[in-house]
């Protein structure tokens, strides 16, 4: 059997959604079993106790992220 999935989400950086049963799809800064934390776009029930799937990005990929975001505004 696997072992449980540990998690801390040490910053919240935004909502970008809310679901009407009150689900959140967040970007978050999200440590997974103690290691570093990573940014974290995934959705969220009310109390972060569960959890749907999700995407996460080292610092280097939210920058490249960034700057594509960047190049499709200014184009």
């Amino acid at each position: 059997m696997a072992a449980p999935l540990e998690f801390t989400i040490e910053e919240t950086i935004g909502v970008l959604s809310t679901s009407k049963s009150g689900w959140t799809r967040e970007l978050n800064l999200v440590s997974w079993n103690g290691r570093p934390a990573k940014f974290d776009l995934r959705d969220w029930s009310p109390d972060h106790s569960k959890m749907g799937k999700g995407l996460t990005l080292t610092n280097e990929e939210i920058e490249q992220l960034r700057q594509l975001l960047d190049s499709m505004i200014s184009d």
